[in-house]
């Protein structure tokens, strides 16, 4: 006979534990299921391990700067193996005490293996002996399901890719000794943070990318700012950029591409894939449970159910939002619609926030231009450069702006965007004002310190709210 939980939940990373910890506290029995290794791609592959990385390239890349600011520090230079070593002990930090945390999740069983559904109400806890075929080891019973088994690298059909060899952003955190120069392909948040790493320790760094700027879902005028500042330090970033294909010549990795149309080739010691990533789904076994999902993904509607109602998936998934804190929100609305007994809550996508680790950082929330234009929304739109802010001069750090985005009626502040020093802290600001559905005015009402960064972003706000008046004056 089965096992029975009230929950099982496939996949412990940051979302599969939200789940269970919301769950556990509920009251309801849990079973979490992850194949391992425990801690999550947050931790492990993701956020942690790149984030330790950048900030050894931001400190070095200010060292190199310092003279700007009356500072003479020679030689400053990477040690890349000491810079691998230190985000190692972090990440070891950070995955033994979110491993301790897992198993002391309240009523919850922590299960090892792969899990694949044998239908609606059961999933089957497979081994793999070295890696030959699957061996059904344990039955599990739910009366509801979480997926939360994240998402794995995505490949590009490039013609000679596989022959030729590449890094993903997996090996890219692990490499010991920079190549003397790096092909990227893509122009994505990972494509950006890493390629401005390894440009920073010395590699000379090429980024193709399909779209006509690097973020190409973001506006224009942000994704260009952060554009020209990576070209300022010597990234070279060739646009509407196809490849066609890869060889090797020399001892070098070649990528051919048509670039506006016309036949180009670029070379380099090494090729790192940053062309994003897939919902990891393939074993999971979705059709014997009647679950839907469309090109790996799983659909889910506002309460985080899939087409099976006690079936729920969030976070990568769902092919909706690839960042861990929107994973982890939908994760705990999904626990608790699933055990608490009580009415369902919806996930509020207004409030999804989303920062590139770049130097200049980019942050945005809720609405762009673009959107709002798309979706017919009447806006209003405010910004600020730092190069004209007293704090930002104070600390050499000029480059990029911040932008609010306005309803031109009210002045409710409907999203915002920011280029520039510390703009993942800043967006914090925005998020804030956009919970308690703030006006331009209403925001102009909250005391900010001078000299501080932060009070950069009244200024939009003043701009918003003088073109409300001019529109509708009072």
């Amino acid at each position: 006979m089965a096992n029975a939980y009230d929950l099982v939940i496939v996949g412990a990373g940051s979302a599969g534990y939200a789940a269970a910890r919301t769950a556990g506290a509920l009251g309801a029995k849990v079973a979490l299921i992850d194949k391992g290794p425990l801690g999550g791609l947050c931790i492990l592959r993701g956020c942690m391990p790149s984030k330790a990385i950048l900030a050894s390239a931001e400190v070095l890349h200010r060292a190199r700067s310092a003279r700007r600011l009356g500072l003479v520090i020679p030689e400053a230079h990477a040690d890349l193996p000491a810079i691998m070593a230190r985000k190692r002990h972090l990440v070891r930090e950070f995955a033994d005490y979110r491993i301790e945390q897992i198993h002391r999740a309240p009523n919850t069983e922590v299960i090892e293996g792969e899990a694949r559904f044998a239908d609606a109400h059961h999933v089957e806890i497979v081994d793999r002996p070295d890696g030959g075929a699957a061996r059904v080891r344990q039955v599990v019973e739910g009366r509801a399901f979480i997926v939360a088994t994240g998402s794995t690298v995505a490949l590009p059909e490039l013609p000679g890719l596989r022959e030729v060899g590449f890094l993903t952003s997996d090996e890219a955190l692990e490499l010991e000794q920079a190549p003397r120069s790096l092909i990227v392909l893509g122009g994505g948040f990972i494509a950006c943070e890493l390629g401005q790493f390894f440009s920073r320790i010395g590699v000379k760094v090429t980024m193709l990318l399909r779209s006509g700027h690097v973020l190409s879902g973001e506006d224009a005028d942000v994704a260009i700012a952060l554009q020209q500042s990576l070209a300022a330090e010597g990234v070279e970033i060739v646009t509407h950029a196809v490849g066609t294909g890869v060889e090797a010549r020399s001892g070098r990795k070649v990528v051919r591409a048509l670039v506006d149309g016309h036949v180009a080739e670029f070379e380099a010691a090494e090729i790192l894939v940053c062309t994003g990533r897939l919902p990891a789904v393939e074993q999971l076994g979705l059709d014997a449970a009647g679950v839907e999902h469309s090109s790996g993904r799983i659909p889910v509607d506002p309460f985080m159910r899939t087409s099976v109602p006690h079936i729920y998936a969030v976070g990568d998934v769902t092919g909706q939002f690839q960042i861990v804190h929107q994973a982890i929100r939908e994760a705990e609305i999904a626990a608790y619609n699933a055990t608490s007994g009580k009415a369902a809550r919806a996930i509020d996508d207004r409030l999804v926030p989303f920062v590139v680790f770049t130097d200049p950082q980019v942050g945005r929330v809720g609405l762009t231009e673009q959107q709002a234009q798309e979706r017919g929304i009447e806006v209003l739109v405010g910004k600020y450069p730092f190069d004209d802010h007293g704090k930002s001069m104070c600390l050499d750090r000029t480059e990029g702006f911040v932008k609010l985005i306005g309803d031109a009626r009210s002045g409710e502040i409907l999203g915002g965007a920011i280029v520039g020093p510390e703009g993942g802290e800043l967006l914090h600001e925005i998020v804030v004002a956009m919970h308690f559905k703030s006006t331009a005015a209403e925001f102009l009402q909250i005391p900010h310190v001078h000299p501080t960064l932060a009070e950069i972003l009244t200024y939009p706000a003043e701009e918003i709210e003088e073109q409300r008046l001019q529109l509708s004056p009072v």
